[in-house]
């Protein structure tokens, strides 16, 4: 029989995309390359799939974990051999923090091109290590290999992502030549094996776990004055989580990543006061749904005050990954979220708690933090702080984006969100692919989208402005410039080192940026001009509008300790 290389390397494309298809991958992203051919055509060929495009590898990686993240879905990532492949490795490490689902289909040379002098042909075999939970290197397609192999092997590979989730690499060598008019009529007999899977729309190999369900233990905390800790949760399971708290009369501190707020908001400030610290130690069991806490102080009071024993410490997520940076003794229940608080609320009659309401009078010194917030952006004047205190404004209709470094800290201390969609990479926390994560977040939610990072994260993520000019919701980006990495004046660096090797001043700002990539921009000077741009485009534009917001390097933490002094003294 005659043979045809590139059109076997699109028989073994078609099949393993179209099982990935049936296992609920509903979006790839794919980059220029010529090696990664057969898979790019046939992604593009499948009504099942929706395909996305970039030419950053980087930044689609990232453009893949917002979608995974929004969607809750696997996302396949193509891309050609080489470094492209390296490109994607801060992308698949945050996953593995965070648990986003990305399956890494890396085309490559086949194995008789590595090592010895072909162009392009890196070892990709183990290039992600650690931070992928499982691996196959396929062999080069040939018609020694039955498809039902691939089959079962795709199936393997998706069954071990579903259980840990995170990202899986699945390497794919493809002989040349690569383009091809022929017709896969040349390998009917090769197909005729998996005939009967080609023409249904079933799973090859299907595997289920089995789960264990077991009655809910009555829980003895509940005669105990407890806290209730949010920490990255979905919306729905952070109302879930707020409605444990108010039943049971317990304070409830509420990290941004949540999406809601609570009476006892603006903790990392107040947690500096001595006497609202030893107020909140009086409890005696943590309840802690959702993971990756931004506030600091928070985690070093759990720390302290659990450590000192005697404290009981339960921790609620969907996810089985380990949350426990302090290794205390702790009770994690890996299940989902509104089921465990509806079990655990109906134990037992819950007007008969005896400490409900014990931590309430906490709230007082939680409304002087807001007051206070307030007082520096009552006069109109526009900062970090304002910027953070108006996300109480933002839209119900629109998902919030928030970068990492100064701005999220900000938001966890001064903000009160309107119960909205919160997402932000919190698990390696670096300020790369922060615009292309915000932007798959988007295009998976189909909502309007209000974004806040800072301008070295936007400096580090640029290229990723090009996804945006593609919405059609209304985008507002906002960067807070503050000529540099203005985190660095809240932590003990060098004095004398801290602009040259930390900050790093730039001197650049962003109106020609948003020019280059065809976007809206503003930079208003007021209070007030910011609201009304952010409004005006909510309201009525669509696509993306860039608004900076240029502060005096130094004043967001100027702010704080000033917030914090004027807290202490009251």
């Amino acid at each position: 029989m005659s043979h045809d290389q590139a059109v076997l390397n699109r028989i073994w494309s078609k099949t393993l995309l179209e099982e990935m298809a049936r296992l609920g991958v509903r979006h790839v992203c794919a980059a220029p390359g010529s090696r990664s051919t057969p898979l790019t055509l046939e992604a593009d060929l499948n009504d099942k799939l929706t395909l996305h495009t970039h030419y950053d590898e980087r930044g689609l990686g990232f453009l893949a974990l917002g979608l995974a993240k929004a969607s809750g879905q696997p996302v396949a990532v193509i891309v050609t051999s080489g470094t492209a492949v390296a490109n994607l490795l801060p992308a698949v490490a945050e996953s593995k923090l965070t648990g986003e689902q990305l399956i890494i289909l890396s085309s490559d040379r086949p194995v008789e091109l590595l090592d010895c002098g072909a162009n392009q042909a890196i070892n990709q075999v183990g290039i992600y290590s650690s931070h992928v939970n499982h691996s196959v290197n396929l062999p080069s397609p040939s018609t020694q290999v039955p498809l039902r192999w691939l089959l079962t092997t795709v199936d393997d590979a998706m069954y071990h992502q579903q259980q840990r989730r995170g990202s899986i690499h699945i390497n794919c060598p493809y002989p040349e030549p690569l383009y091809s008019n022929g017709s896969e009529d040349l390998y009917s007999d090769y197909l005729a094996p998996i005939t009967a899977w080609r023409e249904s729309n079933a799973v090859y190999c299907q595997r289920d776990a089995a789960i264990q369900v077991t009655a809910p233990e009555v829980a003895d905390w509940l005669d105990k004055k407890g806290v209730v800790v949010l920490g990255a949760l979905s919306l729905e399971d952070a109302k879930a989580a707020q409605h444990f708290a108010q039943a049971l009369g317990w304070p409830c501190l509420c990290d941004p990543q949540a999406g809601v707020s609570s009476d006892w908001s603006g903790f990392d400030l107040w947690l500096q006061n001595p006497q609202a610290n030893r107020e909140l130690s009086k409890c005696d069991h943590v309840v802690q749904f959702g993971a990756r806490i931004v506030s600091k102080r928070l985690n070093q009071w759990i720390n302290r005050h659990l450590s000192s024993g005697g404290v009981g410490y339960d921790y609620v997520s969907s996810s089985e990954l380990r949350n426990n940076q302090s290794h205390l003794p702790q009770r994690h229940w890996v299940t989902d979220i509104p089921q465990w608080v509806e079990q655990r609320l109906q134990q037992r009659t819950l007007r008969h708690c005896p400490y409900a309401g014990w931590g309430d009078h906490l709230q007082n010194i939680a409304r002087q933090c807001r007051e206070l917030a307030q007082l520096h952006s009552a006069s109109g004047k526009l900062s970090e702080i304002a910027v953070a205190l108006e996300l109480n404004q933002m839209p119900t209709t629109a998902t919030l984006f928030l970068g990492n470094s100064l701005i999220i800290r900000l938001a966890d201390m001064v903000s009160s969100l309107p119960s909205v969609p919160v997402y932000a990479n919190r698990g390696a926390s670096g300020i790369d692919g922060l615009v292309a994560t915000a932007t798959g977040v988007q295009r998976a939610t189909n909502k309007p989208l209000l974004m806040l990072l800072g301008d070295t994260s936007l400096l580090y993520d640029m290229n990723s402005l090009a996804l945006l000019r593609q919405t059609s919701q209304p985008v507002v980006v906002v960067v807070t410039n503050n000529d540099g990495g203005a985190i660095f004046d809240l932590l003990p660096v060098p004095e004398e080192k801290r602009q040259a090797l930390y900050q790093m001043p730039h001197g650049m700002t962003f109106e020609h940026t948003a020019a280059q990539f065809g976007l809206a921009y503003e930079c208003p000077e007021t209070l007030e001009a910011y609201q009304t741009a952010l409004n005006d485009h909510f309201a009525h534009g669509t696509g993306a509008l860039l608004v900076e917001v240029t502060s005096i390097p130094g004043e967001a933490s100027q702010h704080i300790k000033q917030l914090v002094g004027e807290l202490n003294a009251g």
